[in-house]
């Protein structure tokens, strides 16, 4: 995917070399597959599980990867438009309640006003929409680095946390 960041070791950085790219139906290394074509191929197939990442609309519901969760090396949340926050309430989900610990990429209309939120929700990656400035995206990260209430990235509530730790 172009345009795409990732947070390495905490700080923000551009992947200018990412395999991963969206294709639904796809059959190659490194596609992004719908979660029925990620089954089919996988299952069905025999493809290699690290080799092919999963798509999840907004109308699906993460307890369906659930049982495949520790197979699956990367997981795309789509953000049809950024009014449309279902997908925040999904990576919370998947980190919190079912254990992903991949890469979770937010994908779709993915701006800068959002990364900081995304980051505290689990979010690990994000394919910033094309038309927008990937410097300018990575000062998005920074905006909020320092949250009071707890978070999927910061479990403890500022006030229980060390003067040091955050």
């Amino acid at each position: 995917m172009k345009n795409t960041l990732g947070l390495l070791q905490g700080v923000a950085t551009p992947l200018h070399d990412d395999p991963w790219y969206l294709d639904e139906e796809g059959d190659a290394p490194y596609a992004v597959l719908g979660w029925p074509r990620w089954q089919t191929r996988v299952e069905l197939e025999g493809a290699d599980p690290s080799l092919h990442g999963v798509l999840l609309e907004p109308d699906d519901d993460p307890e369906a990867v659930r049982a495949e969760i520790v197979r699956i090396p990367l997981i795309a949340l789509r953000f049809p438009s950024f009014r449309d926050g279902r997908a925040y309430s999904q990576a919370s989900l998947l980190r919190s309640r079912y254990g992903f610990q991949g890469d979770l990429r937010a994908v779709g209309d993915v701006l800068r006003d959002q990364l900081a939120l995304m980051r505290h929700c689990g979010f690990s990656s994000f394919a910033v929409r094309e038309d927008k400035c990937l410097t300018d995206a990575i000062k998005g990260l920074a905006d909020f680095e320092r949250v009071y209430a707890r978070s999927v990235a910061q479990p403890e509530p500022r006030f229980r946390r060390s003067e040091g730790g955050g």
